[in-house]
């Protein structure tokens, strides 16, 4: 089995490939990757083992297709990671992320089809459904996007759709909720927060901090990826949940507790256009169907994450120079 993964240097996608790498999913032990990875906005090499020998990495733009033309014959399936991800640059610059979001998913599908890839697994969120006031979104809730991010994934699950439904390729959508863990760069709340608290930086909180948003392990996020690949229906959708759901008000006193510090440490700031108040979204299908669980209890998860920024600052420092605190 030979798999491509792009957008690998990234957060969710190094995790899904040091798993991999390391045997975490039984029947893939000698899987070979290939990592198409730009290095751009998120995107650290060092994420990844260097010089493994089932490992081969390319950087490269997701949006190239004589590239991907050159690098796709010969694998047999494709794990879409590659993304813009963070809504506050999208709310000040959307253009990279209709590039990165919406051209490169069209131009990686239309690559797909014609080097006749098998199988593909494309990553997307829980944000393409909006705010939900109450209950929680299936898979078949209308995509109602609110930041410029949103609605570039949202375009890029339907441009998805329509590759299914007309060409007949094998695709499978993911929509997760918000993951945290190591690795994960800096300007995301959890790992900004923590870093923070670590420099003894006050925390900027969004408005007054009713925001409501579902947590899932990465660890947890990127088994159920793997299912999809394995055992995912072509045009299906599945949510990926944690089913950990806080107030970010609650998120940040579990922050200021592991630190050790208190709300002094607080600083409320301007809310940010478009806020959504709140995300939630219903994983009955791949539990049902696929036979996802999380495994990774919330309190575990965020003291095992916040281990890993205090023993690693060599990792984020070094990125803290382009992050607003």
């Amino acid at each position: 089995m030979k798999l491509l993964v792009t957008g690998a240097a990234g957060f969710i996608g190094s995790h899904y490939v040091r798993t991999m790498l390391a045997g975490g999913y039984p029947g893939w032990e000698d899987c070979r990757i290939t990592v198409l990875d730009k290095l751009g906005h998120g995107g650290h090499r060092e994420n990844l083992p260097a010089g493994h020998p089932r490992l081969d990495f390319v950087r490269g733009d997701v949006c190239d297709v004589p590239l991907l033309l050159d690098l796709l014959p010969g694998h047999d399936a494709v794990v879409h990671f590659a993304a813009e991800s963070h809504v506050d640059r999208s709310i000040d610059d959307a253009s990279d992320f209709i590039r990165t979001n919406v051209d490169g998913t069209h131009a990686l599908l239309a690559a797909c089809r014609e080097a006749g890839i098998e199988r593909i697994v494309h990553v997307s969120t829980d944000e393409v459904y909006g705010s939900v006031e109450h209950g929680a979104s299936t898979e078949t809730a209308p995509l109602l996007p609110n930041s410029p991010y949103a609605a570039s994934k949202a375009a890029a699950d339907l441009i998805v759709r329509s590759f299914v439904r007309t060409h007949g390729l094998d695709v499978s959508i993911t929509r997760c909720s918000n993951n945290y863990g190591p690795h994960q760069d800096v300007e995301k709340l959890i790992p900004l927060f923590l870093t923070n608290l670590m420099e003894g930086v006050p925390v900027p909180l969004y408005g007054d901090g009713r925001n409501v948003r579902e947590w899932l392990h990465v660890d947890d996020h990127c088994r159920a990826i793997q299912l999809v690949l394995t055992k995912g229906s072509a045009g299906e959708i599945y949510n990926v949940g944690g089913g950990n759901a806080f107030t970010n008000n609650e998120l940040t006193g579990m922050l200021l507790d592991l630190a050790g510090a208190d709300e002094s440490m607080i600083r409320r700031v301007a809310d940010r256009p478009g806020h959504d108040l709140r995300y939630a979204i219903d994983e009955t299908k791949i539990r049902e169907q696929l036979g996802y669980r999380p495994q990774v209890p919330f309190d575990k998860g965020l003291a095992d994450t916040f281990a890993w920024y205090r023993d690693h600052p060599e990792w984020w420092k070094p990125l803290k120079q382009d992050v607003t605190r």
